[in-house]
């Protein structure tokens, strides 16, 4: 279950992805599956080619993509999502999200 984030910030994800560019989105996320994960960032590019090479520069592997039919992307938790959005300089996430 998503929950933190505003619709207008959803659909500014959405527009990026579908355009080909890589896209952050931090939520609120609760799943049982990781019991010690209250966020999750998914990092989306419909340009698979592009999101994969992204991917490469952080050891995540092509099939860790969800292929959603529209906004395929990377789900990162824990302290790779962290390690990953410090160097992407995604700040705001970080701070947003007391990660």
């Amino acid at each position: 279950m998503a929950f933190g984030i505003k619709k207008e910030e959803l659909l500014e994800w959405k527009k990026n992805v579908t355009s080909g560019e890589i896209a952050f989105l931090t939520h609120y996320w609760l799943d049982d599956r990781f019991p010690h994960c209250n966020t999750v960032t998914k990092v989306g590019c419909s340009n698979l080619k592009k999101l994969k090479t992204w991917g490469k520069k952080y050891n995540l592997q092509p099939n860790w993509i969800h292929m959603d039919d529209l906004y395929p992307h990377f789900d990162l938790f824990g302290d790779r999502q962290k390690e990953i959005l410090c160097k992407e300089n995604q700040r705001e996430h970080i701070r947003r999200f007391d990660l």
